[in-house]
């Protein structure tokens, strides 16, 4: 079972457990500029750094961190940074133990056994507490999943996100707001994933004004926990439909994930609100319209409308604007063929192109 320890201090402590020899450190651009640097620099465990990737991750840039990982000798990784940090330290867990002189995507996956620390220095997909990872492998998506690949242990410490530049802020609390809405009302929920759902909402709810602000340390080690019982939640139930709605956004209008997942979120969670008919869960309608119901609840509303409600006045408080169409016919096309299904089947509301384009539409008004 993962860890979850609090403060820069646990990081000696899980290598003290871990005992090992020598570790790789991942970490991103923003490393240099963070208090955490003074405490690696400060160890006695020999370490090697690599940061030789790019924010969205390729396969070859995991391939040099493998065989920098294999030739230093290294027993151990350490992520720290956003999620992409995480990921490639994700992928080369997974991978260092291969045949390197094959396809690792083409290769069966099973557990390397190299211990995992990841330190997130955002608070948004949780990545230190999923089984997910994403790279690309000529210029396609691969999304990465292994049960093998959720950190030994995540080290919390709020103190790595005062440095965040405030739009980074919040599109990455964003993000977390979304997965613990979607994971709330996913098919794949349980009594588990629910109770994580519900904490990361209701700290958010709580928390986000003064978080935003800057002005009280709280809200943000309750946005950096928030966003962890997030993570704990989708690794349990996945994504729904404005996650799978939101990549495209992405791409076409170069918005960062969290803006865009944000945008769709109350658009598919009006429709799926009008149409409970087209309820695809295996519980039934009633047991989706208590999820909406219950979900106002947590939002500190009275009606799950007055929380959908709630939603756009927060994302408008935010000043999180909806993306210029130039050409919007051809727009929407585009928008509503780019939509993988596979990764519709977890919304508990089904939505074929008809009621895609209609959400798009919506999304762009």
């Amino acid at each position: 079972m993962q860890k979850i320890l609090h403060g820069f201090l646990s990081i000696a402590e899980a290598l003290t457990a871990i005992a090992g020899k020598k570790y790789m450190l991942v970490c991103d651009s923003s490393f240099q500029h963070l208090p955490i640097k003074d405490f690696f620099d400060n160890q006695a465990i020999p370490h090697v750094v690599f940061n030789q990737f790019s924010s969205n991750p390729l396969y070859e840039d995991v391939c040099k961190g493998i065989a920098l990982f294999n030739a230093e000798n290294c027993d151990t990784l350490i992520a720290v940074g956003g999620g992409s940090a995480i990921d490639v330290a994700k992928c080369i867990k997974l991978y260092c133990r291969m045949d390197h002189s094959r396809n690792y995507l083409e290769q069966e996956c099973a557990n390397s056994g190299v211990p995992l620390i990841a330190v997130p220095t955002t608070a948004g997909t949780g990545s230190e507490s999923t089984k997910y990872a994403v790279i690309y492998y000529k210029n396609k998506k691969q999304s990465i999943t292994h049960e093998s690949i959720v950190p030994e242990c995540a080290i919390l410490e709020p103190d790595l996100l005062k440095s965040l530049p405030l739009y980074q802020k919040k599109c990455t609390m964003l993000d977390a707001l979304c997965q613990g809405i979607e994971s709330l009302w996913s098919i794949n929920s349980t009594d588990e994933s629910m109770i994580f759902s519900k904490i990361a909402i209701d700290m958010i709810i709580n928390h986000w004004h003064g978080y935003i602000e800057g002005n009280n340390e709280d809200d943000a080690k309750y946005i950096m926990m928030a966003a962890n019982y997030a993570g704990r939640a989708i690794n349990i139930t996945q994504t729904t439909a404005p996650h799978a709605m939101s990549y495209k956004l992405t791409s076409m209008y170069g918005l960062p994930h969290g803006h865009a997942v944000a945008l769709c979120l109350p658009e598919v969670w009006l429709y799926m609100m009008e149409h409970p008919e087209k309820c695809i869960d295996s519980r039934g309608q009633d047991h989706l319209e208590f999820i909406f119901e219950w979900l106002g609840q947590i939002m500190q509303c009275d009606s799950a409308y007055k929380a959908l409600m709630m939603f756009r006045s927060l994302m408008f408080s935010l000043d999180m604007p909806q993306p210029q169409s130039k050409n919007r016919k051809d727009e929407l096309n585009v928008l509503t063929e780019s939509v993988n299904p596979v990764r519709l089947k977890n919304n508990p509301v089904k939505l074929d192109d008809k009621a895609i384009h209609y959400i798009y539409d919506k999304i762009l008004l």
